[in-house]
């Protein structure tokens, strides 16, 4: 019996095998350098996490959306510009508002708002100043 044929056969099987070997451990290689990129990205972001969240707490709160009316930025502007606190009334003078019982709580009532979200502060019983 002729061995060589088969022996031919498993040779070109063998050399078929090694190529798929070598190609496996080359995409593994390759695989591997992946992985590494992408848990050294992974420990980046942790990082970041923890430098962030270390400095959240240090950060300026966002102001509070301001109530759907054209004079809480208007009030706004006039306790930027104050050098003291301001009453009800001292709030309708400057925005020329007509000094009527009416306009003057109006007023009061806004300047409550402010205090409730915490943008003014009621420094004496009717005097109102901006938030430090």
């Amino acid at each position: 019996m002729n061995l060589q044929p088969l022996l031919d056969a498993l040779g070109i099987q063998e050399d078929a095998a090694r190529d798929l070997a070598d190609g496996l451990r080359t995409q593994i290689t390759e695989l591997q350098a992946r992985l590494r990129e992408a848990e050294t990205h992974l420990e980046h972001l942790a990082i970041t996490r923890k430098t962030v969240t270390a400095l959240a707490d240090r950060l300026p709160a966002a102001p509070p959306d301001l109530p759907e009316h054209p004079d809480y930025p208007r009030i706004l502007t006039v306790f930027n510009e104050a050098t003291g606190p301001l009453r009800a009334r001292d709030v309708c003078e400057a925005l020329d508002h007509e000094l009527l019982p009416k306009n003057i709580e109006g007023t009061r009532a806004k300047l409550k708002r402010l205090v409730k979200l915490d943008i003014l502060t009621e420094v004496d019983n009717g005097s109102f100043a901006r938030k430090q």
